[in-house]
């Protein structure tokens, strides 16, 4: 077994791992600057432009021509949202969240839904089917005012529409203070003396342009819906280029996600959806739901509801409002570990009140609760380090002939009772309880602009004078020292050696917060491994 090879492995894929998560960081997403807001949209793919509105017979077909007119646009204004509705269509096509500045201490807020530019976002909804209003041209609201202020804790905007075929529907939009969900509801007549037929949708378009390149994955940004069957599926843009998504189930949602928010329309959950998706010609990509048909008999009137989300990935909300939507604060693989750590870190928070010192004490707490699997680590290394003097006679006696050295060193683990791989058996143990707070600290909205100490005013960026980076570089230098080298190859000493300088480099440009954490743990994880050694000298055992 060449343990030489295996611990080298195993220092490499962190590497690896590391540099994947920040180029996610680095290369991800940015905030959009918040667009100027134009009282017609007039772009060839607009919210009320061509090629936007489903049929409701067949997902998986192309979308029906519309009719683009411009119609005006109507602001709303909550304390936790600021929107532009068109007229046409009644689509929201911006969005920013007030409570969200784009950047730490500036006036300009976070801008989620645009209606211009290389990186168009807008949400869209209506009524097709039979005789729906948004059939084969996007109907024109009227509305009683330009402009809506939220002055208690509710406030209603509704847009009214009466169609030729008898239809008369009023479409509202109901916000709640201190919330991000939307509730969009149609109240439906019917004053002509026929059954009529209507079916709802709802639907987030958004650019496929990158609004960061990068050479590894980045941070996800694309579309996710939810069925019976999967709580949580990632959609991706090349996903919807390959093949339209189109899938029936009960309750559901349909969403687009980006890093720290999410915007996403969640149907009735108490009926069948069809969930689909679709690529424009402009290369837009569009993923929605398509709600059961209704019958409305003459006389007669329907009410039918959806929502809308438009806000930051907060777990607790989101799982409030649909089954699997809090997942879209996707934490990966190990998102059963990520999420009670994640729970257990909000806990310290509320104690505390600062989220750097609340990374302090998860970590503590974390590197605590395993500190047995660190002692099996350390008095495995400390085995292996008191066999040194044994393997330079070996490297002496055997020079290059590998296969002989290779036998002659098992020899020797057998002989002396050292398993190689004990200190690495650990090691793999402990890795995805770091992992998953690694992706907590990174996925977490609560960190975005976060406050703590001195000069880290943002724990969600690198730290301007780089003082974490560089101790915990220092830091990962003398745990490195404690590490048995083992390895006869020069080069692979060479690369050991220079895995500090390497990690630190990427701390440089990694969020402080994650440096932060990395640092406390390889602090503790010194003071432990100086415990450790100071009983083994106690029993009489060689740490050097």
């Amino acid at each position: 077994m060449e343990s030489q090879r295996s611990f080298l492995l195993i220092g490499l894929a962190m590497v690896s791992f590391l540099l994947w998560q920040q180029w996610q960081v680095d290369y991800g997403p940015k905030p959009a600057q918040p667009a100027e807001q134009s009282q017609q949209t007039t772009s060839s793919d607009a919210p009320s432009g061509n090629g936007d509105v489903p049929i409701a017979t067949s997902t998986s077909k192309s979308m029906l021509p519309t009719q683009n007119v411009a119609g005006k646009v109507i602001s709303v204004t909550t304390d936790t949202l600021q929107l532009s509705i068109n007229t046409v269509g009644g689509d929201v096509i911006s969005a920013n969240l007030l409570k969200y500045p784009l950047e730490q201490g500036s006036e300009g807020t976070y801008s989620l839904l645009r209606p211009s530019g290389p990186t168009i976002f807008v949400a869209q909804s209506g009524l097709v089917g039979t005789n729906g209003i948004d059939k084969s041209s996007r109907p024109t609201y009227s509305v009683a005012q330009d402009s809506y202020v939220m002055q208690g804790d509710t406030l209603t905007v509704p847009l009214t529409y009466t169609a030729k075929s008898g239809l008369v529907v009023t479409k509202e939009f109901v916000f709640n203070k201190n919330s991000h969900d939307v509730k969009v509801n149609y109240h439906v007549e019917n004053t002509s003396s026929d059954v009529k037929n209507v079916k709802q949708f709802g639907q987030l378009k958004q650019s496929t342009q990158d609004q960061g390149g990068s050479m590894f994955m980045p941070t996800y940004r694309g579309g996710a819906f939810s069925t019976e069957d999967e709580r949580y599926e990632k959609y991706s843009f090349d996903d919807m280029q390959d093949k339209n998504l189109n899938q029936t189930t009960p309750a559901g949602w349909a969403a687009m996600i980006e890093h720290y928010f999410v915007s996403a329309w969640v149907p009735p959950q108490d009926q069948t959806n069809s969930l689909y998706s679709k690529m424009t010609q402009n290369g837009n990509a569009i993923i929605g739901f398509l709600g059961q048909s209704v019958d409305i008999e003459p006389g007669q009137s329907v009410d039918i509801q959806s929502s809308l989300y438009l806000g930051p990935k907060d777990q607790d909300t989101l799982k409030e409002i649909a089954r699997g939507l809090d997942l879209t604060v996707d934490y990966g693989f190990l998102w059963w570990i990520s999420q009670p750590l994640f729970a257990f870190l909000q806990f310290i928070h509320s104690l505390v009140g600062n989220w750097g010192f609340s990374i302090i004490l998860i970590t503590i707490v974390v590197k605590g609760a395993m500190y047995p699997l660190t002692k099996a680590q350390y008095e495995s290394m400390a085995k292996m380090r008191a066999l040194k003097p044994k393997m330079d006679a070996l490297k002496e006696r055997y020079g290059d002939d590998k296969q002989k050295m290779q036998q002659a060193m098992m020899e020797m683990y057998k002989k002396d009772k050292v398993n190689p791989m004990g200190g690495c058996f650990p090691l793999l143990l402990q890795m995805p309880i770091f992992l998953a707070l690694y992706w907590v600290l990174l996925e977490s909205v609560e960190l975005r602009h976060a406050d703590f100490i001195f000069w880290i005013t943002d724990l969600s960026v690198k730290d301007p004078y780089f003082v974490l980076p560089i101790l915990t570089g220092l830091s990962m230098y003398l745990l490195q020292k404690l590490q048995p080298m083992t390895m006869t190859d020069p080069m692979q000493q060479k690369i050991m050696q220079f895995m500090p300088v390497a990690m630190s480099l990427f701390f440089f440009i990694f969020p402080a917060g994650l440096v932060l954490y990395w640092l406390i743990s390889n602090i503790i994880t010194l003071i432990q491994a100086k415990i450790i050694y100071a009983s083994m000298e106690k029993r009489g055992l060689k740490t050097k």
